[in-house]
């Protein structure tokens, strides 16, 4: 699958999705909506690449949906019409979660709207000094809750400071993200890109089939009690101890030697 509506590369074992609209802030359409929606999908299938890097061309990491493109034509919908887009806004944001690698959002500049709940929906997050935030949606006369950012938004900072950005549409920069834990790590506006690629380079050199285990978990388990959740977390471990990768890390460790990990098809 090759997109066009944006970027894709990869390095070593690291996929990068490059938002590819910097003259408009890498604003997502209809089209692209979708293709990034189904490409997250199709990179479950991809074991070669064992984690993935998400960041915008530009100036901005994504400034939300493009108003040209699309707004204009929301009007004229009836409500199938509009709930049949907002499934597929949200069903970008469920494939983000649900792909079987980590995902590190480098990002720069801007994100707000469904660029911040794409931000939100990375499981690692690096952010520039640049960097800033919103769920700008009661701006434009929209509910703060949309494609999953108050499933998504309390789990990061919280239910007090998730309330305040969603109720506001308050827009905030890097260091009252860096303050209420919205990045994993601020660094200089050079070091951004090059930061989240090292973070999934290292990501990458682990057990692929075990990574994909502990995000699944952390999905599954928002939904579950303790006690469901340990009882999961037995029957993971014990499909993880089963796998040729646990024999490998024992046997490197011994050996005194780097541990070499499966990719996903082996």
């Amino acid at each position: 699958m090759t997109p066009k509506l944006f970027r894709f590369e990869v390095r070593g074992r690291v996929g990068i999705i490059t938002l590819d609209r910097p003259d408009r802030l890498n604003a997502l359409t209809f089209a692209s909506y979708e293709e990034l929606r189904d490409f997250f999908d199709y990179l479950n299938t991809r074991s070669d690449v064992r984690a993935i890097v998400l960041n915008g061309a530009g100036r901005a990491f994504c400034a939300g949906g493009d108003v040209d493109d699309i707004i204009g034509q929301l009007f004229s919908r009836d409500m199938p019409g509009l709930l049949a887009f907002t499934r597929i806004t949200g069903a970008l944001i469920q494939n983000i979660r649900r792909v079987n690698k980590p995902v590190i959002g480098a990002i720069h500049g801007a994100a707000v709207g469904a660029g911040a709940v794409m931000a939100l929906a990375c499981d690692i997050r690096i952010i520039g000094p640049k960097a800033k935030f919103g769920c700008v949606f009661p701006q434009v006369g929209l509910c703060g809750a949309d494609m999953g950012s108050a499933f998504l938004l309390p789990r990061i900072v919280g239910l007090g400071h998730a309330s305040e950005l969603l109720l506001t549409g308050e827009i905030i920069r890097a260091d009252r993200m860096a303050e209420i834990g919205l990045a994993n790590r601020l660094v200089g506006a050079e070091e951004v890109f090059e930061t989240a690629l090292e973070y999934a380079e290292r990501i990458a050199k682990g057990p692929a089939f075990a990574n994909a285990m502990t995000k699944k978990m952390i999905e599954d388990e928002a939904h579950q009690s303790l006690e469901e959740a340990i009882e999961a977390e037995a029957q993971a471990q014990a499909i993880c101890m089963a796998h040729p990768d646990f024999r490998e890390a024992h046997d490197a460790r011994l050996e005194k030697r780097p541990p070499n990990f499966k990719d996903f098809s082996e």
